[in-house]
């Protein structure tokens, strides 16, 4: 190697490290933080991740994870189970909603402060092997035993599917994964079945993905061969992915929902419906992650992500909000200096520079590039909504433990008064005792509201959130958002549009 190399500098400077340093050096932690450091210097989004961190990075996006498939919440310290993964190893066994699962191969989780992450890794494993669940079940005197043989638990990236209206369906993807475009076009053909004709696509929060998911779902929304996306970079020549044809939804009304929180994939969405004049993007300044990134995987399991290319928009938008490098705190505090700018309330407060302009490719209609996805319709963010007494309600896990208790107490006489959703929707209302025990509880722990109008103010959206956590413990996700978009303010433009 050559002496004069800034290769041969970093080692030799990490070897006198390792043998000189006054104190014992762990080496690996040493070139680990000495990557760390030259990727800070780099962009916001090059990063470097541990073996470990790999593994939990990439579950959630695969699509799946191996253990016993249930879906949990803690309950003063225990493990109280909400539902169980259809088809799953738990379901299989006999676990039940509502069961607490206090032991796994005998050692004791509830009671003992243990934490969730912990929990999780003792109940998930490799496929094929067995745990010994100890489950305590209403109105039984004895500790359950169980021995479940862990499997792939299949990961859900859409979050719910619904018709929000007589022939308006609604589809909400809460992240782009490899079971994504599967469960889209599951979706699709649900809803068609239903008499959709006008799709409300709601990208809110959702932060991205893989971009073969991306390309994939908008596949089905446009027509063939229209530009999706590009990408690009200094070594990376570019490259481009057009829809397939025969979507499934190609023609139809179609809006789709954004916020400051939709990035990455979800911009490319986005942006390719907007860049086409598919349909009307409704919402706020989306994040403005445009960046492409390269998975190198390093030989001890870890990996760096490095950016290499831009993403592009079909009408060549960059998406990318700017940034200075190496300045992360900054980059990371945009969400922040956008509340204060007032961007968030009046969509007047943006302004690009003519530099930026871009045009759709039907209509020309004028769109902006440089710093995430300009919703045509802007819906300002209400901070009326909630009050600052629900939101420490909401911070101290009040209201959920309130509809957890609910539930546990009253689940089988809700299932007998309501076998179906629209019945609960229609009639249930949630009961003036649940209200009064999270209030007594809030003034034990020194919560109140400042005065009568903020407690006014805060009980409807008490009430209504607390209805649609019931019945998202009693049925699903879907039944959830049924309830809880009924007050979503991009929703019901969304509505008003259509």
């Amino acid at each position: 190697m050559n002496v004069h190399s800034p290769l041969f500098k970093l080692q030799y400077a990490a070897a006198n490290i390792s043998h000189f340093y006054v104190d014992s050096v762990d080496d690996q932690k040493m070139v680990e933080d000495g990557i760390r450091g030259m990727l800070e210097k780099l962009d916001p989004h090059s990063t470097y991740s541990t073996p470990k961190e790999v593994k939990q990075m990439n579950e959630p996006l695969q699509g799946n994870f191996e253990g016993i498939g249930v879906q949990f919440n803690m309950v003063e310290d225990t493990l109280l189970v909400i539902q169980t993964i259809s088809g799953g190893p738990s379901e299989k066994r006999g676990i039940l909603a509502g069961d607490r699962i206090v032991s796994v191969n005998d050692t004791a989780i509830a009671g003992v402060k243990m934490p969730r992450d912990e929990i999780m890794r003792r109940l998930r494993g490799p496929k094929g092997t067995h745990v010994l669940v100890g489950v305590v079940r209403r109105d039984i005197s004895d500790t359950l035993r169980f021995d479940i043989v862990r499997d792939k638990i299949p990961v859900k990236s859409i979050d719910a599917t619904y018709m929000l209206r007589k022939g308006v369906g609604y589809i909400r993807i809460g992240s782009f994964g490899a079971t994504t475009p599967d469960e889209f076009v599951e979706s699709l053909k649900k809803l068609k079945k239903q008499g959709m004709k006008s799709l409300v696509l709601d990208l809110q929060e959702n932060g991205g993905g893989y971009l073969q998911a991306a390309v994939e779902v908008a596949s089905e929304l446009l027509q063939e061969d229209a530009l999706i996306v590009y990408t690009e970079g200094r070594n990376v020549p570019r490259n481009e992915y057009k829809a397939k044809g025969r979507g499934l939804f190609e023609k139809g009304k179609l809006i789709v929902l954004v916020d400051s929180y939709t990035a990455s994939a979800a911009e490319i969405v986005s942006g390719a419906i907007q860049d086409h004049d598919r349909g009307i993007v409704v919402g706020r300044r989306t994040f403005g992650k445009g960046l492409v990134q390269r998975p190198i995987d390093l030989p001890d399991g870890s990996m760096i992500r490095l950016t290499i290319a831009h993403y592009y928009t079909p009408s060549g938008r960059c998406i990318q909000k700017p940034y200075e490098k190496g300045k992360q705190k900054d980059y990371a505090e945009d969400m922040l200096h956008r509340l204060k700018s007032g961007e968030l309330m009046s969509a007047d407060s943006v302004h690009f520079a003519d530099s930026l302009k871009f045009y759709t490719l039907k209509d020309h209609r004028v769109v902006y590039g440089g710093g995430g996805i300009m919703p045509d319709e802007f819906v300002p963010l209400d901070t009326t909504k909630y009050s600052r007494f629900y939101r420490q309600l909401s911070a101290k896990s009040l209201i959920i433990n309130a509809s957890l208790h609910y539930i546990d107490n009253h689940r089988k006489e809700l299932m007998q008064q309501y076998p179906v959703f629209a019945d609960f929707n229609k009639t249930f209302e949630i009961p003036q005792s649940m209200i009064d025990d999270i209030l007594a509880e809030a003034e034990k722990q020194k919560l109140t509201p400042k005065d009568d109008a903020e407690l006014e103010q805060t009980l409807p959206v008490l009430r209504l959130q607390l209805k649609a956590l019931v019945a998202r413990d009693l049925w699903g996700l879907d039944e959830y958002f049924s309830i809880i978009n009924e007050t979503n303010d991009v929703v019901l433009r969304a509505l008003g549009l259509l």
